[in-house]
């Protein structure tokens, strides 16, 4: 019993589902336009083999957007009698994730941001919303042994637990970028700090959400760890059942960097004629950014923005 008290929770950051709807839905969600990813598209080839792992709340893996993109899954949680190949999203956070990143537009459905990237559905959040931190733990070791490239968090919770913290550090250090969202417990105040585990660790990139204007979701946490900022406002995207829904949340605006990655990387690949590590792809990352007129606890290093048009001075969006 102890040691099951120990465990902690992770939870799922709040998120809002604002719309839900079937059928066909061929609009392209504002936020890939918004950060510019299509202008390098044909650069990065939409994200073609890059492995990125999504440690969520599973997903609907026969979605007609998303089922040819998903190419490993695996379950850490308790459900399903624990079988591995189980990952089954009760909750559906995970597959409107997964959407966000690399959405395939088959038969006129919406597209992501990195519509040919690889993905790696790693389950570690129950029906609930909720998981063990130990089911994160080994969800982010299991993506380490993949060998991925990226892995995708949009959970979180108060306090930092060192089994986290060392797996977190391990990734880092075997060259994976660690894209997580910066929670959802702001009230609107910049000077009031409010941190969220594993985004507030210094070796990931911690997202904040802004809306469709540019603006700063009043739910978005400030800190002095906010890298960048993202869409997370009245998200369209993938959902269970080959559905469709639109969600708000930091949660949101974390896909949207994790498919920018991916993007980048191979972009940068071409551009350099050789593999960026880690710390060089982040600093692509914040070189494809756009300051606006915030505070950097709110923005970081400001919205990404992956157009090749160089950026100068503070903008509005």
């Amino acid at each position: 019993m102890k040691n099951k008290q120990s465990d902690v929770n992770v939870k799922l950051l709040p998120f809002t589902l604002n719309r839900q709807f079937r059928g066909k839905e061929s609009k392209t969600p504002y936020g890939i336009e918004m950060i510019k990813a299509k202008t390098i598209w044909d650069d990065s080839n939409q994200g073609n083999g890059i492995k990125i792992a999504v440690i969520d709340s599973g997903c609907d893996i026969n979605h007609e957007s998303l089922k040819d993109n998903i190419v490993a899954v695996r379950n850490f949680t308790d459900e399903d009698g624990k079988s591995h190949n189980i990952v089954v999203d009760r909750v559906g956070h995970g597959t409107h994730v997964i959407g966000t990143i690399a959405a395939n537009g088959k038969n006129n459905t919406i597209m992501g941001v990195a519509p040919k990237a690889d993905i790696y559905v790693l389950k570690a959040i129950d029906r609930t919303g909720s998981g063990k931190v130990s089911w994160v733990v080994n969800a982010i070791y299991y993506a380490i042994e993949q060998n991925v490239d990226i892995i995708s968090m949009s959970l979180g919770m108060p306090k930092s637990t060192e089994k986290l913290e060392k797996a977190v550090k391990e990734a880092v250090n075997k060259n994976i970028l660690l894209v997580c969202a910066a929670g959802n417990d702001g009230d609107g105040n910049v000077n009031d700090f409010e941190y969220s585990y594993p985004a507030a660790y210094p070796e990931v990139i911690s997202v904040g959400a802004v809306d469709k204007k540019g603006v700063p979701a009043n739910f978005s946490n400030s800190n002095l760890n906010i890298d960048v900022v993202a869409p997370g406002v009245d998200i369209l995207s993938t959902y269970p059942g080959n559905q469709f829904a639109v969600l708000s949340g930091t949660s949101m605006a974390t896909p949207h960097v994790s498919g920018s990655l991916a993007l980048l990387k191979n972009w940068s690949k071409e551009e350099f004629k050789r593999d960026l590590n880690e710390t060089e792809l982040y600093a692509q990352l914040i070189k494809h950014t756009k300051l606006l007129q915030y505070s950097r606890a709110v923005q970081g290093n400001g919205l990404v923005y992956l157009s090749q048009t160089k950026i100068k001075g503070k903008l509005k969006y």
